[in-house]
C-alpha cells in the first residue's frame, strides 16, 4: 500500500513539474515585462485550490456537514495568490476572472484525482483483504489435515508398541520424517512435486508396516517431476482416504497409485478395493472427507483443476487433474544451471 502512495506522490511531482515548465514557456515567449510574477501568481493559485480541496475532500470523505463552507472558503480565496503576486492595483475582473475559469477547474481536477486514488487503493486494499482471507482459510484447512492425520498414525505406532513389534522404532523414525515435512516444509505456498511425493512415499512405508505381505501400494510414475511444484499436503488425504475404506485385508497391489505429468498438466489416481461395509466416502466420522480436499482445490487453483470420483461397487477411484504446474522463475533458472 505504501509502494502505491508513493507511486502517486511521485505522479504528482511529474505532473506538476510538466504544468509548470508549460506555463513558463507560455508565458515567457510573450511581451509581458511582469511574466515571472504572473507566472508565479497562477502557479501558486492553482497549487493552493487543488491540494486545498484535495486535503479536505480526504478528511471529510463521506461526510457533508463541514465540506460546503470549507470548500466555499477555498473557492472565494483561490485566486489570492494570483492577487498577491500581480504587480498592479487591486483588479476585480481579474480576481473575478481567475475565480471563475482556474479555481473551478482546479477544483474539479483535485476532485478526479482524489476519487481515482480512492477507488485504486480501496481495489488493493480489497484484494489484500480477500487474499488474507483465502491464506487464512487454506490455513484452516491444512490445520484440520494434519491432526487427523497424526491421530491415525500415532494409532497405528501405539498397535505397533503394544504388541512389541522390531517395526516399532522404524515406524517412530517414518513418523519423524513426515512430521518434519508437514511442520517445516509444508509451511511454503508451494513444494517441489518431487518433494511432495517423497512425502507419500514415506507414509506408503509407514503404513506397510501393518501389513505382512509385499507392499500393497502400487506407486507409478510416469513424467518428469523436477520443474513442477505444487501446494503440499494437497495428495495425503486421498491416500488415507483409500487405506480406510479398503478391507482389513489387503492383497499386494490392491492400493493403485498412478501420477502421470504431460507439459505441466498433472493426473493424480488413487484407487482401492472397497470394503463390504465402507464408511461414508464423502465425511468420515471425525474427519474433513473429500469435502476439504475439494475446498482447497477451488482456493488453490480456481478453473485448473477437476476431481471426479468413480465408484464401480468393487472398487473406488479418485481421479484428480491439475493444469498448469510450472515451477517458479528461479527454481526454473537454478534448474537449467544444473543442467
Amino acid at each position: 500500500m505504501e509502494r502505491v502512495k508513493k507511486i502517486f506522490r511521485l505522479i504528482h511531482l511529474v505532473v506538476w513539474g510538466l504544468f509548470t515548465s508549460l506555463v513558463v514557456l507560455q508565458l515567457s515567449s510573450e511581451t509581458d515585462a511582469h511574466w515571472r510574477s504572473t507566472a508565479a501568481g497562477f502557479i501558486a493559485t492553482c497549487l493552493y485550490v487543488f491540494y486545498a480541496h484535495f486535503t479536505l475532500l480526504t478528511r471529510y470523505a463521506g461526510k457533508q456537514k463541514g465540506y460546503w463552507p470549507r470548500l466555499a472558503a477555498i473557492a472565494l480565496t483561490g485566486p489570492v495568490p494570483s492577487v498577491f503576486f500581480q504587480q498592479k492595483p487591486f483588479d476585480f475582473g481579474y480576481y473575478a476572472m481567475h475565480l471563475a475559469t482556474t479555481v473551478l477547474i482546479f477544483l474539479f481536477l483535485s476532485w478526479l484525482a482524489r476519487v481515482t486514488e480512492t477507488l485504486v487503493l480501496n481495489t488493493i486494499r480489497k484484494e489484500q483483504l480477500e487474499k488474507q482471507a483465502v491464506e487464512a482459510e487454506l490455513n484452516y484447512l491444512k490445520s484440520q489435515i494434519n491432526p487427523h492425520f497424526l491421530f491415525n498414525t500415532l494409532n497405528n505406532i501405539h498397535t505397533l508398541v503394544y504388541k512389541q513389534a522390531p517395526a516399532a522404532p522404524e515406524a517412530v523414525m517414518h513418523l519423524a520424517s513426515l512430521m518434519r515435512y508437514m511442520i517445516y516444509e509444508s509451511n511454503a505456498a508451494t513444494v517441489p512435486l518431487a518433494r511432495e511425493l517423497d512425502y507419500l512415499r514415506d507414509y506408503v512405508s509407514l503404513q506397510q508396516l501393518r501389513y505382512k505381505h509385499s507392499p500393497v501400494v502400487d506407486l507409478h510414475l510416469t513424467g518428469e517431476t523436477t520443474p513442477c511444484h505444487i501446494a503440499p499436503l494437497l495428495f495425503i488425504h486421498l491416500l488415507e482416504n483409500a487405506y480406510k475404506h479398503s478391507p482389513a485385508r489387503l492383497e499386494p497391489g490392491d492400493l493403485r497409485v498412478n501420477v502421470a505429468l504431460h507439459e505441466g498438466t498433472l493426473i493424480f489416481r488413487v484407487q482401492n478395493p472397497v470394503a463390504s461395509k465402507p464408511a461414508n466416502l464423502l465425511e468420515e466420522p471425525g474427519g474433513i472427507g473429500l469435502p476439504n480436499v475439494r475446498k482447497r482445490l477451488a482456493l488453490l487453483y480456481p478453473g485448473r483443476h477437476t476431481l471426479a470420483i468413480e465408484h464401480t461397487g468393487e472398487t473406488f477411484a479418485v481421479l484428480l487433474t491439475i493444469h498448469g504446474l510450472h515451477a517458479p522463475a528461479h527454481e526454473r533458472q537454478a534448474h537449467l544451471h544444473h543442467h
